[in-house]
C-alpha cells in the first residue's frame, strides 16, 4: 500500500511543555486570527470507548525513550510527530500527534503497530473494526436520505482504507499565540472524532465565523470528508445528465 505522504521530523511538544517555559518558540507562534452531527447510541461498545481513551492517555504518557520506538521515520508520516512539515521555517502546531494506518490490516506498519503497548493494541484493533462497521452503516443511511440506489455508495467505499490520528495538546504558556490544529477540511470519506475529555476547543467554520463545539461524553462528532462530498456531487451530476437524456 502506498504511503500517505511524508513530513520532516519535529520535536515533541509534550516534552517541550514539561520544561516550564515562559515563552513559546517562534516556530509555534501564529497570527490571531452550525452544528456538526454528533452521533450517540452508535453501537460502539461504551466500555471499549473508555478503554481506548485510557490507552491514548497512556500512549502519550510513555517515557520519551519508549516513544522514540514509535516516532516517525524520515519520509513517512506514521508514528509520533506532525503532518506535512516540509520546511525548517514552517510554523508548527502546538500539539503532538500519533498517526497510524489501521485498516485493512495488511496496510499496517508491523514495526509500528506491534510496538503499541498492550492492552491498547488489542483494544485499538477491535475499536477500528467497530468504527469501520459504523462508517458503512452511516453510508447506507446517507444513501437512503439522498435517494441513491441501495449499495451504490457502499460498493464505492467498502474497501476504503482507515487511519487514525491521535492529537495531544500539552499546556501552553502563551495559548493566545499558538494553534493546536490548523484550519483544514478532512480529505477522506467520513471522520469519526472522539474526544478523550469534555474540554472545549474544537471549532467549525460556518458563514465565515468559527463556532465552538461542545463535546458530549462517548459521542462521535461526524464530519463529511472531501472525497465523499466530491462523490455525491459527481453522482448528482451523472443523475441529472441521465435524467435529462431520458426526458429527451
Amino acid at each position: 500500500m502506498s504511503k500517505i505522504g511524508s513530513s520532516l521530523l519535529v520535536p515533541s511538544v509534550q516534552e517541550l511543555a514539561k520544561q516550564s517555559i515562559s515563552q513559546v518558540p517562534d516556530r509555534y507562534l501564529v497570527l490571531k486570527q452550525e452544528e456538526t452531527p454528533t452521533l450517540i447510541n452508535h453501537g460502539v461498545e461504551p466500555s471499549l470507548v473508555e478503554s481506548v481513551k485510557l490507552g491514548v492517555h497512556d500512549l502519550f504518557n510513555l517515557p520519551i525513550e519508549e516513544k522514540r520506538k514509535l516516532w516517525q521515520k524520515p519520509g513517512d508520516m506514521e508514528g509520533f510527530g506532525q503532518l506535512f512539515v516540509v520546511s525548517e521555517n514552517q510554523k508548527l502546531e502546538w500539539a503532538d500527534l500519533f498517526i497510524i494506518n489501521t485498516l485493512p490490516s495488511y496496510a499496517r506498519d508491523p514495526n509500528l503497530f506491534l510496538n503499541i503497548p498492550q492492552p491498547f493494541r488489542d483494544n485499538l484493533d477491535t475499536y477500528c473494526l467497530q468504527v469501520g462497521k459504523l462508517c458503512m452503516t452511516m453510508i447506507r443511511q446517507m444513501e437512503m436520505a439522498l435517494k441513491i440506489k441501495p449499495n451504490e455508495l457502499v460498493e464505492l467505499f467498502e474497501d476504503i482504507s482507515q487511519s487514525m490520528r491521535l492529537n495531544y495538546y500539552p499546556p501552553c504558556p502563551q495559548p493566545e499565540k499558538v494553534i493546536g490544529l490548523s484550519p483544514h477540511s478532512d480529505a477522506g470519506c467520513l471522520t469519526f472524532l472522539l474526544q478523550a475529555n469534555e474540554v472545549e476547543g474544537l471549532q467549525i467554520r460556518k458563514d465565515g465565523m468559527w463556532i465552538p463545539i461542545s463535546p458530549l461524553p462517548n459521542a462521535f462528532i461526524v464530519n463529511v470528508g472531501d472525497i465523499f462530498e466530491v462523490t455525491i456531487i459527481l453522482h448528482n451530476q451523472v443523475f441529472y445528465v441521465t435524467k435529462s437524456n431520458q426526458a429527451q
